[in-house]
């Protein structure tokens, strides 16, 4: 029987998502690992990637569990928090036999979390950080990415994806006393495109560069910028499915 789980982690505990051959711990090695001490062998798949250090609270994996385990999906949720220190399923339900976390996804949310005050030592692995900004500044960047463009010089160098369009359908900020968020939803995000968007927006912000350089490096006339923000600061928050196959 195929299972959909919305999971949360923390990424500072983890070398990123993805599996990798050299070393276990990451969130798909360790949820694997659990996963086969309750007699389940599936793979799993997420609906995308997190790079080392960034969170998710709203993770969607899907994975395969043998005939004894389907009558007892409470059970099996129960036992795997209690395995899992780092990883915690929010929920785990049935899901139609085809469903795919990745490839049926529509939407992606992501949000990155920052203060303007040095963290203390114990927000230091979840939250991000940059000097005083201009609001008006962020907001005008966050509003040229928006719509359709290829991001062909916004993501990280080495992968290779099928394609570097993808659409923003929104992206903003706000503030909720002492900590800063900007979101960006969209159909899909290149390796660490949220970071270095971010990073960029910020630096407009900051005044550090100006908008005709954030124009072409979206228009994929030059890259000028490269750096990405912390990834402590960022979090995967929501995925979106057609409710037809929820």
């Amino acid at each position: 029987m195929r299972i959909k789980a919305v999971i949360a982690y923390d990424g500072s505990a983890f070398y990123g998502f993805q599996r990798q051959t050299t070393t276990p711990q990451t969130v798909t090695g360790t949820l694997e690992k659990t996963l086969r001490s309750l007699q389940i062998e599936s793979t799993v798949t997420g609906s995308g990637r997190t790079d080392r250090g960034v969170h998710a609270i709203g993770q969607v994996i899907h994975f395969d569990i043998p005939s004894f385990w389907e009558r007892d999906l409470a059970k099996l949720k129960t036992l795997l928090n209690r395995k899992l220190e780092a990883i915690r399923f929010r929920t785990l339900t049935r899901a139609y036999p085809m469903f795919h976390a990745r490839f049926d996804a529509k939407r992606r949310l992501y949000r990155y979390i920052f203060k303007t005050t040095l963290p203390t030592v114990f927000e230091r692995n979840y939250i991000g950080y940059f000097l005083s900004y201009d609001q008006k500044r962020l907001r005008e960047a966050l509003a040229r990415f928006e719509g359709e463009h290829d991001f062909k010089y916004f993501h990280k160098s080495g992968s290779q994806p099928h394609s570097t369009i993808r659409t923003i359908y929104n992206a903003r900020s706000y503030q909720i006393r002492d900590l800063h968020c900007i979101t960006f939803e969209a159909n899909g995000f290149l390796r660490s495109q949220v970071r270095m968007m971010t990073q960029a927006a910020m630096l407009y912000a900051q005044g550090l560069c100006d908008m005709e350089t954030l124009k072409e490096q979206l228009e994929g006339k030059r890259q000028h910028l490269h750096t990405l923000a912390p990834a402590s600061g960022l979090y995967l928050a929501k995925i979106y499915y057609p409710l037809t196959k929820e």
